[in-house]
């Protein structure tokens, strides 16, 4: 069964060693996230858990009173196994308990596994490519979610 949960002091380790970071920079930067905050917006972020270990994390920021995206992250040896499709349904509804409208994601228009994972989880494609503020092209993603 797979869970969400904030990261916590205890999470200090991963966390420095996933973003190569010292113990200080990992503890300041759990405690910025847990401030639900970034850029003056709403902003989550989630450990995602199995069979409890964090086998990666997971954010949800607000665009706007009713958009937000979804960013999940797996760590690369946990990949392929149905957690980010699993982590984004728990997202999205937690989105829907804050009354959040639509989520919005940018997809680079060369990673098929978010393409597919987008598709399954039944969002519509824009068709047009757009660049990111990165330059990187991308597909925009929507879903209603009211």
């Amino acid at each position: 069964m797979l869970t969400l949960r904030r990261f916590e002091a205890m999470d200090t380790e991963l966390v420095a060693s996933r973003f190569n970071l010292n113990l200080d920079g990992a503890k300041n930067l759990i405690n910025e996230w847990n401030t639900q905050i970034f850029d003056g917006k709403h902003f989550e972020m989630f450990a995602i858990i199995s069979n409890e270990t964090v086998v990666g994390m997971i954010s949800m920021y607000e665009h706007s009173k009713s958009v937000i995206s979804i960013g999940p992250e797996i760590f690369k040896e946990y990949r392929r196994k149905g957690f980010s499709k699993a982590a984004m349904e728990k997202v999205i509804s937690i989105a829907q308990s804050q009354h959040y409208a639509i989520v919005l994601q940018q997809v680079q228009i060369n990673n098929e596994a978010s393409i597919k994972l987008h598709e399954s989880l039944n969002f519509e494609r824009d068709n047009a490519i757009y660049k990111n503020k990165k330059g990187n092209d991308i597909y925009l993603y929507l879903k209603c979610i009211l």
